[in-house]
């Protein structure tokens, strides 16, 4: 079957990045030179370039260019005592968490009964963006309760991480009772924020942090981009079994997680 002139626009641009030609970071010539480079019309290179950026091959910045991702893929590894800083240090890789949001709301039901407290009750929801290297990985909601943790939010917002926070309110230790997985296609705002195309799926991880003694004290959900991440969970550790791997019925609100 003959193939249709942006498919092999589509191939033999894929060819060059798979092999090194075009480099990862590197700029495609304009429009208009793809257009003579390959004999085509606009329509066929635009939708060559918009298929290798839904693969995650290319990525569109709006007043800037056209370009090869050069996002490294990231192996997570997901424990009772998963940290973002430690998980991409031990690669290598330079972690970064930026301070998007904080406010106090009323808890939602799925945050109350992940927290063990009541529908209402008032808690802090943080939103953060994570980096490795620079590059946007994930983003992310996490709930703590206010009436414990009444410093949380400015401190998050002044740079604290959530573990000396802790500390500080006399938890020494903590761990991940159960980590749940989806994926679902990008939110218009999620794409932008992780500088990936909106039809490029995400992966969500809902998680519930709990003391020693089971005690719930933090709830988030984070949504991650489906193409620099591969997780990989590690149960020698744990007492129970492998954590739940599952797709919540819904999320009622957008879905962020916390570095």
């Amino acid at each position: 079957m003959q193939r249709d002139s942006w498919q092999i626009i589509r191939d033999r641009l894929a060819g060059d990045i798979a092999s090194g030609k075009l480099a990862p970071g590197a700029r495609l010539p304009t429009e208009p030179e793809l257009c003579a480079t390959f004999g085509a019309g606009r329509h066929s290179v635009r939708r060559a370039v918009a298929s290798l950026a839904v693969e995650g091959k290319l990525r569109v910045e709006q007043g800037r260019g056209t370009f090869v991702e050069a996002a490294p893929l990231i192996t997570y590894q997901i424990g009772r005592r998963t940290r973002f800083r430690q998980n991409l240090l031990d690669q290598g890789l330079s972690p970064k968490g930026e301070h998007l949001s904080a406010e106090i709301i009323p808890a939602p039901p799925r945050v109350a009964s992940a927290l063990g407290i009541a529908e209402g009750a008032l808690v802090h929801r943080i939103l953060r963006r994570g980096f490795a290297d620079g590059i946007p990985l994930n983003l992310g909601m996490a709930f703590h309760e206010a009436a414990v943790f009444p410093d949380l939010g400015a401190r998050r917002a002044s740079g604290v991480s959530v573990t000396e926070i802790y500390r500080d309110h006399g938890i020494s230790d903590y761990f991940r009772k159960r980590t749940t997985i989806f994926t679902r296609r990008a939110e218009p705002d999620e794409a932008r924020l992780l500088n990936q195309h909106v039809d490029h799926p995400v992966m969500v991880l809902t998680k519930t942090d709990v003391t020693a003694d089971g005690r719930a004290i933090g709830y988030s959900e984070a949504v991650w981009a489906g193409d620099r991440v591969q997780f990989s969970f590690d149960t020698l550790d744990d007492p129970d079994p492998a954590p739940s791997i599952l797709a919540p019925d819904s999320l009622q609100e957008r879905n962020f997680d916390e570095q």
